[in-house]
């Protein structure tokens, strides 16, 4: 094989991509780039009955999303070209028919209904296995048990056939995991596996070896949930005279529920309320869209770095890293053998830091983005302001609208509690003098502060006895940024008319108790 790293990742367009096979692509790209490799995309369409519209456009955009940027695929070409199964299926008949002729593969030709009465068979006599295997292929209707020539006479009649690979009947199947060390599996618990189906495709087990091996892949970096599968894909290399230049295989661990209990699953999200995919997934516009990590306001950069920890730590108490960092520092050596929990807290922290290390300026960008969506006027001077203020607060980047309304619209309803408890007529005589004092000119949060105490010194109260029921009337919130700070952004006019607005409302239901 060529020096040159090349990893693949091969994802089957048959629906969305859980983040479990973001998570794939991210360690193949950081290994990688790691060792100044190459990562390509393999669609492996080789499902015709499971394809779903959309779906290959939607692994493009995760991993653009993600900054993943593909060195060979489908969109960019490249000397191992096609990069689609189904654009390739004239080579997989020529390597099934390699095997067949060797004697290590062969047709059969055993109809549903002969498959299912085979495994009652077996299953009412005990047996240990229900598998097609070096045992059961040899009471079943395939080329090792008919004769030549009515095996000739199907295949020229057009009889439903599929090719299976001929598994030895008794054999130690050894591999190397890159993460999980020696694995050792003996072929009388293998089965013989269709590598074409009657339909004429290869299986995924035919045709990712191939591919791997006419693509030059190197490493074979996937799921812990094809690790059974890996035997079959040696003898593969063995009986296509490959397995000198057979890629070295690692099989992450998987994602784990919150509670650690089993597989992480779309309907554990949906209990729980949180997104699984990288980004929203709707089939049709009947169905309800499946949540996704960018549309909930997660920054790209804080998904990467929470997905890259789930699975592998670098060694250091260090959490954060950006793309560049992740790629200095992985190594398969410390991805972990024993799943990973997911924990929803874990990306929202994650999410919360990357907001409070962004420039201001670009996440007033993605509030101007919001409010043009929601067909509100911002300046951009403004935006900036709102995003410098909000920050701190926000856990995810829509919430600079949601949470930060009162900066665009003056608040219809207030605080119960707080304006019982607060208003009186000193409070109602500060805010009047306050008003009074701000009408006119531009000022800034010191001024409107020095405004502020010279009101509260007049009516011999202290300003922390009327800021939260000042804030609630500017703002209709409790808590917050720094009020003055609101006021500076909002300005003296905008100001002076909340305060009239909250005097005549808490007057109103002081009048009403």
């Amino acid at each position: 094989m060529s020096n040159e790293v090349r990893v693949r990742f091969a994802p089957s367009p048959t629906g969305v991509l859980h983040i479990g096979g973001v998570r794939t692509a991210l360690y193949n790209y950081l290994f990688a780039k790691k060792h100044g490799g190459k990562f390509i995309l393999r669609i492996e369409d080789t499902d015709q009955a499971r394809f779903v519209e959309g779906a290959e456009q939607y692994i493009k955009d995760s991993l653009a999303w993600c900054g993943i940027k593909i060195d060979e695929g489908t969109d960019q070409g490249g000397i191992y070209a096609p990069y689609k199964q189904s654009e390739r299926k004239e080579l997989y008949k020529k390597y099934a028919q390699q095997m067949i002729d060797e004697g290590k593969a062969y047709y059969a030709f055993d109809t549903t209904e002969e498959l299912d009465e085979m495994r009652e068979t077996l299953k009412a006599a005990k047996a240990n296995s229900l598998n097609y295997n070096s045992i059961t292929r040899n009471t079943m209707k395939n080329s090792l048990t008919l004769p030549a020539e009515e095996v000739i006479q199907r295949l020229e009649s057009g009889k439903p056939y599929v090719i299976r690979i001929k598994v030895p009947a008794k054999e130690d199947i050894r591999l190397n995991d890159m993460i999980r060390g020696w694995v050792n599996v003996h072929t009388s618990t293998m089965d013989d596996k269709v590598l074409m189906k009657s339909d004429g495709m290869p299986t995924y087990h035919l045709a990712n070896v191939v591919d791997d091996y006419l693509m030059r892949i190197t490493h074979v970096i996937r799921g812990e949930e094809w690790l059974p599968s890996a035997p079959l894909h040696v003898l593969l290399y063995r009986y296509l005279g490959w397995e000198d230049s057979m890629p070295q295989f690692a099989h992450l661990p998987l994602l784990l529920k919150p509670d650690g209990n089993g597989k992480l699953s779309k309907r554990d999200a949906a209990k729980h309320g949180f997104p699984i995919f990288p980004m929203e997934w709707k089939v049709t516009e009947e169905d309800a869209s499946l949540k996704g990590f960018k549309e909930e306001g997660y920054l790209s950069e804080a998904f990467v770095n929470f997905l890259a920890l789930l699975g592998w730590n670098p060694g250091t108490e260090n959490e954060i890293f950006n793309l560049d960092e992740l790629i200095e520092s992985f190594t398969i050596e410390r991805v972990s053998k024993a799943g990973a929990k997911f924990d929803i807290d874990k990306a929202i922290w994650f999410n919360q830091q990357y907001i409070r290390k962004m420039n201001p300026t670009d996440l007033a960008a993605l509030l101007l983005d919001q409010t043009k969506a929601a067909d509100i006027s911002c300046e951009k001077s403004k935006a900036v302001s709102i995003a410098e203020l909000m920050q701190e607060r926000i856990d995810f980047t829509p919430e600079l609208l949601s949470k930060g309304k009162y900066f665009f619209e003056a608040p219809n309803a207030y605080i119960d509690k707080v304006v019982r408890k607060k208003w009186n007529q000193t409070t109602k005589a500060v805010f009047e003098s306050f008003s009074s004092q701000i009408e006119n000119g531009e000022l800034k949060a010191e001024d409107f502060q020095s405004n502020l105490e010279q009101a509260t010194a007049a009516h011999e109260t202290k300003v922390g006895m009327v800021m939260q029921i000042l804030r609630v009337a500017v703002t209709g919130e409790a808590g917050g940024p720094d009020l003055m700070k609101i006021m500076e952004v909002l300005g003296t006019n905008e100001v002076a008319h909340r305060i009239e607005k909250a005097t005549n409302a808490f007057d109103r239901e002081a009048n009403n108790e």
